[in-house]
């Protein structure tokens, strides 16, 4: 893309501000080019932000009903996916999936809670606390 075809649409989901894109400019060069963003990636953020909010409703009323525990929904609420949770913990997939079962979570390690809290921003106490359901 040529810098002067980089697209300044004023993507909301940016909040104001502007990413860098790297495009060729007049000399040839690829060099780094300041944009708004364009309606397309504005569309595409938005579903997939609106889908973890879905995945995030539909954990919590799992975890309410004692089916999962709450890591499933902080993951989703913290727009997350397995793959990701995973490559930031450093803990494999299949011992997140067994984190996910209330029994298995009730009786986690204190440091194990801690690496997981820390992950999601959040203190222990409400890492393993009831949270606040969102929308």
């Amino acid at each position: 893309m040529r810098q002067q075809d980089v697209p300044q649409e004023r993507n909301q989901t940016l909040g104001g501000n502007r990413k860098a894109l790297y495009a060729i400019g007049d000399d040839g060069q690829y060099g780094r080019v300041a944009s708004e963003g364009w309606s397309i990636e504005e569309i595409v953020t938005t579903q997939a932000v609106e889908e973890f909010e879905r995945l995030a409703n539909e954990a919590w009323d799992r975890a309410n009903r004692g089916l999962v525990s709450w890591l499933e929904y902080h993951m989703y609420s913290s727009r997350m996916d397995l793959s990701l949770l995973s490559q930031t913990t450093g803990f494999f997939k299949w011992t997140i999936r067994r984190d996910f079962k209330r029994e298995i979570f009730e009786k986690m390690s204190d440091r194990r809670a801690s690496i997981y809290a820390s992950i999601f921003g959040i203190e222990v106490e409400e890492f393993l606390s009831i949270p606040q359901k969102v929308k």
